[in-house]
């Protein structure tokens, strides 16, 4: 899925998969939250709102169930860092 990097509240980055009809929102502190059976008029309107956390609050926190995990970004770094790693560090 192609997350959308944004700065809106607690959020910091948003992406779809229409085919699923999930919705990855990620925020600020690492956490994120998949929901489910999101249409792509939702994701339209949220991924182009001038007010992002105000309709993730409004329109998708209560509306959609959602399931916990943690961002994506956090497993690209640690694989950066392993890359990057100096030799007989550990």
């Amino acid at each position: 899925m192609d997350m959308k990097r944004i700065n809106a509240g607690k959020l910091r980055a948003i992406g779809y998969d229409a085919r699923e009809r999930i919705l990855r929102v990620e925020f600020d502190d690492g956490s994120a939250i998949d929901y489910s059976g999101v249409g792509s008029e939702v994701w339209r309107r949220f991924s182009t709102s001038g007010a992002a956390w105000s309709f993730y609050r409004d329109n998708i926190e209560e509306e959609f169930a959602g399931k916990r995990g943690r961002a994506q970004v956090d497993s690209k770094r640690a694989e950066l860092e392993a890359l990057f790693k100096k030799t007989g560090e550990e």
